[in-house]
């Protein structure tokens, strides 16, 4: 088995892992003023909308100047993810009353993915368009009551599929991405031979899942 260089669970405050950097905000969030191609691209978009893009461009920059990036556009690439500086490698998530990003050096590791999810149960239907029925099965054995599990499994794929998109720059639908949620704040996911493990939190009525591919 192989476990990655993960980031750090995003709302527990303290020194980050490794390699990795990163910025949060609970409520609102910051918004520091865009860069002219960042308020370009957002120019006509719905308030809510540019509100989330420019809480995620200022924590992104916040990150960023932990490694010693000064400050650049951050627009976004194919399949939405931000085009992130030369040498870098990054996730960023947003849910109502969260926002974060996570960046690592890119010759420390190859990939980031991060995700935040309101810590409530899935909409009726959803689970079964995401999840397969072993991974189904699977949720049935974990503790009733700790978190709502098909809303964490989801997020977990959420998670990789940001780690493994910039990678492949093939989209997959989230049924195809194994995932093993366990109850100790870890998940498994199975990737080219690989067995790899990212790590999950509950905290603040959020649910967070973090994976870093080495």
């Amino acid at each position: 088995m192989i476990t990655a260089a993960a980031p750090p669970a995003l709302p527990m405050r303290g020194a980050a892992r490794g390699p990795v950097r990163w910025a949060e905000a609970f409520g609102d969030g910051p918004q520091a003023p865009l860069l002219p191609a960042e308020a370009a691209h957002v120019a006509g978009r719905p308030e809510r909308r540019t509100r989330q893009f420019t809480v995620a461009r200022t924590l992104a920059r916040r990150a960023l100047g932990q490694l010693g990036f000064a400050p650049s556009p951050l627009l976004p690439g194919a399949g939405g993810a931000p085009v992130w500086p030369d040498g870098v490698v990054g996730s960023i998530t947003h849910c109502d009353g969260y926002t974060a990003c996570a960046v690592a050096p890119a010759g420390r590791l190859a990939s980031l993915g991060i995700d935040a999810e309101p810590a409530r149960p899935l909409p009726v239907g959803i689970l079964g368009l995401t999840a397969s029925a072993a991974e189904r099965a699977g949720l049935a054995q974990l503790p009733p009551g700790l978190v709502p599990w098909d809303r964490l499994l989801f997020s977990t794929k959420e998670a990789v599929y940001k780690a493994w998109y910039p990678l492949t720059r093939q989209w997959a639908p989230l049924v195809e991405m194994p995932v093993t949620v366990c109850p100790d704040g870890t998940f498994t996911t199975h990737r080219d031979g690989q067995t790899l493990t990212g790590h999950w939190h509950h905290a603040g009525g959020i649910l967070i899942t973090t994976i870093a591919l080495p």
